[in-house]
């Protein structure tokens, strides 16, 4: 894989760069929450203004036809720049008079964010003249945006049609530790967690063959076990995933890298807390964590491990009496990354449990891009790379 990057383009000085980053940050009350999107891309826009760059920032933030509001990125762009120390003028449009005066008045290593690229129709629906008109504004195309490149999008695949088009620093970074999962130092041990077996059927069918075992937890080994046959209670289920389970499943039987728990946490309608083995789940009970065995179980295949990748959390570990299990788990893949193992996490539930560890800064890599490390790891299409990667 050939990567176009940034840095293999001689010349930035006195270039409009049209720069795509991924600011979808967490807000609440109309305050930012969580900036690390933000933070992440620095690097770039920090090597572009040094080398004379003139940079002009889309984002989205939020999506108009979800229960999340379209936001202005008039906040994000003060963030930047409080972030940058350096001024960072807001646009309200995306196109148009004031998008092309402001363009027009921009000086070297001067920055300029324009309105949320979502509040555009043309967006979403990988609207060619919409691309067409925003790459009017520039000269050169870098995609720092790995976290919206499985999407056929205006913003990140009909665009480099328009435009020469670069990988950004961390783009370029997050290809080259993904790979590391494609082609691992093995054994390798994958832990997967969360809901819906849909969006990780495709990870676990392509690095099943390369992996020593396939850890699952959360709500994927509830779906497992109800397809097995057993009680699960009034637990999270992917319902809908039947078709999907019979690639892992021969006659209810698990396929053998697949590592289900041994033990559960579950809490009664009444609201008690007990541990109990799978096959003693009630139908009152709501399974919440893994137990204790699980978490040896799991500890004694990543401390074998050579190479790890961890999507999605173990439990509820969001509350208290359930968080154990994916806290326990996500520091054993922290102690053994950043030297004994490769260490990679990624997805946004998964970094922010990974984070109250405090032990995030051992992995070796941690990505915030969820879906779109799925889609790459398993092999789907990522429109947002053509043009860049070769």
């Amino acid at each position: 894989m050939k990567i176009r990057s940034l840095k293999k383009k001689k010349k930035w000085q006195g270039q409009t760069v049209l720069l795509r980053v991924d600011f979808n940050v967490p807000v609440s009350n109309g305050r930012i929450g969580e900036d690390y999107r933000i933070t992440a891309a620095l690097p770039t826009i920090k090597y572009l203004r040094e080398h004379g760059a003139r940079l002009l920032i889309i984002s989205h933030w939020g999506d108009p036809k979800t229960s999340d509001q379209a936001l202005s990125t008039k906040p994000l762009a003060r963030r930047l720049q409080k972030l940058l120390a350096a001024p960072v003028k807001f646009v309200p449009d995306l196109l148009g008079p004031k998008a092309q005066k402001a363009v027009a008045n921009l000086q070297e290593g001067e920055i300029v964010f324009l309105e949320n690229l979502r509040s555009h129709p043309g967006e979403k629906k990988d609207d060619s003249s919409f691309a067409k008109e925003l790459a009017s504004l520039a000269d050169v195309y870098v995609n720092e945006a790995f976290s919206v490149c499985h999407r056929a999008q205006a913003s990140v695949s009909a665009i480099t049609r328009y435009l020469p088009a670069f990988a950004g620093l961390q783009l370029e970074e997050e290809l080259k530790n993904l790979q590391k999962i494609l082609k691992p130092v093995k054994p390798l041990v994958v832990v997967m967690g969360g809901a819906k077996i849909s969006t990780k059927a495709p990870l676990i069918k392509k690095l099943y063959a390369r992996s020593a075992q396939i850890i699952i937890g959360g709500g994927l080994a509830n779906t497992f076990w109800k397809y097995q046959g057993l009680e699960i209670g009034k637990s999270l289920c992917d319902e809908e995933s039947a078709g999907y389970l019979s690639q892992f499943l021969k006659d209810k039987k698990l396929l053998p890298k697949i590592i289900l728990p041994v033990d559960v946490i579950v809490a009664s309608a009444q609201g008690k807390i007990r541990r109990c083995l799978p096959s003693e789940v009630k139908k009152s009970d709501c399974i919440f964590d893994i137990g204790p065995d699980s978490i040896a179980l799991f500890s004694s295949y990543l401390k074998k491990a050579k190479t790890i990748v961890w999507n999605g959390p173990l439990g509820k570990f969001e509350d208290t009496p359930y968080k154990h299990g994916t806290m326990a788990i996500g520091t054993i893949i922290a102690a053994c990354s950043t030297g004994r193992a490769f260490g990679l996490v990624g997805g946004g539930e998964t970094v922010k449990a990974l984070k109250m560890t405090k032990m995030e800064s051992y992995v070796d890599w941690v990505s915030t891009a969820g879906g779109a490390m799925l889609a790459y790891l398993g092999g789907e299409k990522m429109p947002g790379l053509k043009n860049i990667i070769f």
